[in-house]
């Protein structure tokens, strides 16, 4: 059966989110619903997958407990799940900046749709910044964007404080996967006292959706995706990436031919980093999911 991967985020007070974790594990578990969905005081963010038919079910719980309305869902079709379980958490944000005192429900930049987007970006007072970090980054941005070289969106506001004077008087234009990153770095940026500041509505997935096929698309790669497609092209496809077991960086085809890739144990970035433990730990892991394999072929 076809699948519905459904991602969505909404900053909205929460008294309880422990009281909602335990709502949303009970719908989405009776609807067979698997992802990662954080909750937190300051709102919701998630991805999942799920039966097509059961889509606008899914979306209606969200709406009614979240306030989600219908733009703020996006959608893609796939062919299996893309995650494995079902996993909800309750942290401090669903976000993280570090900055407590950022509300987005108070104050964030302006929204430019995705077909005004590459438009926009274009004007020469305008500079663009990629809020995600080093390794999204590398797999795929906007073309003249600048890399703020962060390995945690956690680093972002020092980024920004240290880099300031370098976009005085410009207008700032922010983008993100999804949205959420890039609404809560303009909320930032406005108390920081900037006047101009934009973001990318509905993220980067919302751009491919919408206008990423398009020949004068200023977007070039894949983009980095949280669940085990690892990246998507711009027709929203699975790229053609996976994650390397040990140290979870995304390699593409050609670096399984490097001779530091063993499938499960090292790449070629993290080769040389792993403590002996870790390597037995590894091992016994890939051991351990290969007999399992071998079992489950044999009871086909």
């Amino acid at each position: 059966m076809t699948k519905t991967v459904l991602a969505f985020y909404k900053f909205l007070p929460l008294q309880n989110p422990q009281v909602e974790k335990e709502r949303l594990v009970c719908f989405l578990e009776e609807n067979l619903v698997v992802g990662t969905i954080i909750l937190s005081n300051e709102g919701i963010n998630g991805m999942c997958s799920l039966d097509q038919d059961k889509t606008e079910k899914v979306k209606s719980f969200l709406q009614q407990n979240f306030t989600l309305t219908g733009s703020e869902f996006k959608e893609n079709r796939v062919r299996s799940n893309v995650f494995k379980k079902l996993s909800i958490k309750v942290k401090k944000e669903i976000v993280t900046l570090g900055l407590p005192e950022i509300d987005p429900t108070a104050i964030v930049g302006t929204y430019i749709e995705p077909e005004e987007w590459d438009t926009f970006i274009s004007e020469k007072e305008v500079i663009t910044i990629d809020t995600r970090n080093e390794f999204e980054v590398n797999l795929g941005t906007f073309e003249g964007s600048v890399n703020p070289n962060t390995e945690s969106f956690h680093e972002f506001s020092r980024w920004w404080k240290d880099k300031s004077k370098t976009f005085k008087n410009k207008k700032i234009a922010m983008f993100c996967t999804g949205g959420i990153r890039c609404e809560k770095a303009t909320s930032f940026l406005k108390a920081e006292g900037v006047e101009e500041v934009y973001h990318l509505r509905g993220g980067i997935l919302n751009y491919l959706d919408k206008v990423g096929k398009l020949s004068t698309s200023k977007w070039k790669g894949d983009c980095f995706v949280f669940d085990q497609r690892v990246t998507v092209n711009t027709n929203l496809e699975p790229g053609e990436y996976e994650l390397c077991h040990a140290c979870r960086s995304p390699l593409r085809l050609i670096d399984k031919d490097h001779k530091h890739y063993e499938k499960g144990i090292s790449c070629h970035k993290c080769f040389g980093t792993k403590t002996t433990k870790k390597i037995f730990s590894l091992r016994e892991r890939k051991k351990q999911i290969g007999l399992l394999k071998d079992r489950r072929s044999k009871n086909e």
